[in-house]
């Protein structure tokens, strides 16, 4: 049997195309569609089949909505989160919706949510 684990630890590692990539090598291999294998992933059908679709589940975007009126406090906390510079935080700012970051675990995902929250943003996680 194959070592879960390190199977697991080697999907985490793939990128958002060579996970669907992946899903399209097994639907060819398999002769079935990756929702009809996530759907008989839990009657044992294909384990391995499931791993690719909950990748994408486990990366998330954090999308500004708009400042909430307090435009210095959120621009200040987009710098924090991001590095970037003031001219690029403004203007991510006064472009809501916009992406703060992408494809983070839900953790960061729900910390850099909080964060811009208490700075008076509105903030979506995708």
């Amino acid at each position: 049997m194959a070592d879960l684990n390190a199977l697991v630890d080697q999907l985490s590692a793939l990128t958002v195309l060579e996970a669907a990539e992946l899903s399209k090598l097994l639907e060819e291999k398999w002769g079935v569609s990756a929702a009809a294998a996530v759907a008989a992933a839990p009657a044992g059908a294909g384990g391995g089949a499931a791993a690719p679709a909950a990748e994408e589940k486990t990366e998330f975007d954090v999308i500004l909505t708009g400042d909430g009126g307090k435009k210095i406090n959120v621009i200040k906390e987009v710098r924090a989160i991001t590095a970037l510079g003031l001219t690029e935080a403004k203007t991510l700012v006064e472009s809501a919706p916009k992406a703060v970051k992408e494809g983070v675990s839900k953790d960061e995902a729900e910390k850099i949510k909080k964060q811009l929250e208490e700075a008076g943003a509105t903030v979506e996680i995708k």
